[in-house]
């Protein structure tokens, strides 16, 4: 697979989001199941995975610990702190916070050092000076070899990097989530950051995989997303059969296009895409191997777009815990 840089690393240019393993759609994938994704990965050529303390209280860091600790030298481990692990979700950045969760961490990723350590959401009764001095800290002692970021406005990274240089900044970026272009790339590419983007095939839907609503089950993120409910859905709906008929003349699956979409618009960022089954791990993998004209980027842009799309990505109380700019359409609702 093509490789692209975080910091000092050679990554995939498609890597793994593990957390749709332990958290986010539904139950945690069965034991064996969740195995077949991590270990195929990395005979797919994957050597980029992404997990987090809060993805599953602790489960996501625990599984990728216990399958892919055997194979530590072969891949690119990036895990997220800055959210507490325990009964209660709460966005907590402080310093003390930030280097008890990293020593869980450790443990349960059966590793010595994380390669990119986030701060998974900014806390903003903390100055993300301090939060980034504290992940500064911990490159100090070795803990972890470089800082990210998740989540974050291009004011609120220039601010930590000129505390400590951050390696990666991920945010959600796809056809239909456009907010990274309104200034956060462009920051990136001033600074020399990485940018990741997370969900990109839109949370599954322009893989064609939530076209029913009704059906996802208990746990489902989904449930509470302005774009999967009532009006906006049906309306969103409507894009769908159009853009799987620019996959199909590209001559790749629409989670494939997506990613090659993401590929063609930046040349050095990296998407981690996630899923629970082996068949369409292998499949977002071969996304690398799909070169798109400028004709049909230039197609899908105009397809699926922050105009095209109706409704806002997180609900009003996510909402509050993001510091990325936000595009007209969510500033009016």
């Amino acid at each position: 697979m093509e490789k692209r840089s975080i910091g000092p690393f050679e990554v995939s240019a498609i890597g793994l989001g593990c957390m749709s393993l332990s958290h986010g759609y539904g139950p945690p994938a069965p034991r064996d199941q969740a195995e077949r994704v991590l270990l195929g990965a990395l005979d797919a050529g994957y050597t980029f995975f992404d997990t987090a303390a809060v993805y599953g209280l602790g489960h996501n860091e625990t599984l990728v610990g216990e399958v892919l600790g055997p194979h530590r030298d072969k891949f690119t481990l990036a895990s997220k702190c800055g959210i507490t692990v325990g009964d209660e979700r709460r966005i907590d950045g402080s310093p003390a916070n930030i280097k008890d969760t990293c020593e869980r961490s450790l443990k349960r990723l059966k590793t010595e050092v994380i390669d990119l350590y986030y701060l998974h959401r900014w806390d903003k009764r903390v100055p993300i000076e301090d939060s980034v001095g504290a992940l500064a800290e911990l490159v100090a002692e070795g803990k972890i070899r470089t800082i990210g970021l998740s989540e974050v406005s291009a004011p609120t990274l220039r601010r930590a990097h000129a505390t400590h240089p951050i390696a990666a900044l991920q945010t959600e970026y796809s056809p239909w989530t456009r907010n990274p272009e309104i200034a956060v790339l462009d920051a990136c590419h001033e600074l020399g950051v990485t940018f990741v983007a997370f969900s990109p095939v839109g949370r599954g839907f322009l893989a064609g995989g939530a076209r029913d609503p009704s059906k996802f089950q208990a746990g489902d993120m989904r449930i509470s997303m302005p774009r999967f409910q009532g009006e906006a859905f049906e309306a969103n709906l409507q894009l769908l059969d159009q853009f799987a008929a620019l996959a199909a003349e590209a001559g790749c699956t629409t989670a494939q296009l997506c990613l090659a979409w993401l590929m063609a618009k930046d040349p050095t960022l990296v998407s981690i895409p996630g899923t629970t089954r082996p068949k369409h791990m292998r499949e977002n993998a071969g996304a690398a191997e799909v070169t798109l004209t400028p004709e049909t980027v230039a197609k899908v842009d105009a397809l699926v777009n922050e105009r095209t799309v109706t409704g806002s990505r997180y609900p009003p109380a996510l909402q509050q815990s993001v510091d990325t700019e936000r595009t007209p359409a969510e500033v009016e609702a």
